[in-house]
């Protein structure tokens, strides 16, 4: 399954309209903002259709999954979107992670954690947030916002001490033998779920980060936490490496 697909999910009190873009998308948020309300709106609807009083308009089949049974359920769904909500540990499994590379599905899942196992963009983690659309007689209309998104591209040059690269092959070894550079040293991170405490052993105060921002999404809450704590340290976050060698 590719490219956009809107979802609108509506009963007598309550409406979410949203799209999304690629295979994996986090929802997150503090409790009674909507996120279970959605999934147990799409389960409703999927089990007993009309007389469940919700409807569900999109163009591709919308279902649930959870239980211990999940590896059985997934089996049966082909291209469709499947929404998970939070409490459901296996999410953060291999078996997971190897069902959902294998698979035409999309998946919106509900967790406050990071996913390290899962390959998420930093763009596709969302919130619910109450739109204020409609008055107080009419349907609460919910929209998703991004959590992560552009506003973390910096609009002025920086000029880093030290830059920190996700991996331990060519991205590395393109910042460091590139000629003429004014920064003292390149870091290795050698792999994504170390660049945050990479970062916390580094001292200096003119720090890059550059990560593939297609993969980040698990690290985002960790890393940006601590950089709200340091000044003058940076995250970019390129959609592929190649792209940031271009930009450089």
């Amino acid at each position: 399954m590719k490219g956009e697909h809107r979802i609108i999910v509506q009963n007598s009190s309550v409406k979410f309209d949203f799209k999304i873009r690629r295979n994996i998308t986090i929802l997150q948020g503090d409790s009674a903002t909507g996120k279970t309300t959605l999934v147990e709106m799409i389960r409703e609807h999927y089990e007993r259709g009309s007389a469940s009083g919700v409807e569900v308009l999109c163009d591709k089949t919308c279902v649930t999954l959870g239980g211990r049974d999940w590896k059985v359920l997934l089996g049966a769904y082909r291209d469709s979107i499947v929404f998970i909500d939070e409490g459901n540990s296996f999410v953060q499994s291999n078996d997971f992670s190897a069902a959902v590379s294998s698979s035409d599905n999309y998946y919106v899942i509900v967790t406050r954690e990071g996913l390290p196992n899962l390959p998420y963009s930093v763009e596709e983690i969302y919130g619910i947030r109450m739109s204020g659309k409609y008055g107080a007689l009419k349907p609460v209309y919910n929209e998703l916002y991004r959590i992560y998104g552009k506003e973390l591209s910096a609009n002025v040059p920086v000029i880093p001490r030290t830059i920190i690269v996700e991996d331990s092959n060519s991205g590395y070894e393109f910042f460091r033998d590139l000629p003429e550079h004014n920064y003292e040293q390149v870091i290795s991170a050698r792999g994504k779920s170390n660049i945050h405490a990479v970062l916390k052993q580094t001292t200096d105060e003119e720090v890059l980060i550059i990560a593939d921002g297609a993969a980040f999404g698990a690290e985002m809450g960790r890393v940006t936490a601590l950089l709200g704590q340091r000044e003058h340290t940076y995250l970019y976050l390129p959609e592929s490496f190649g792209y940031a060698c271009i930009m450089v």
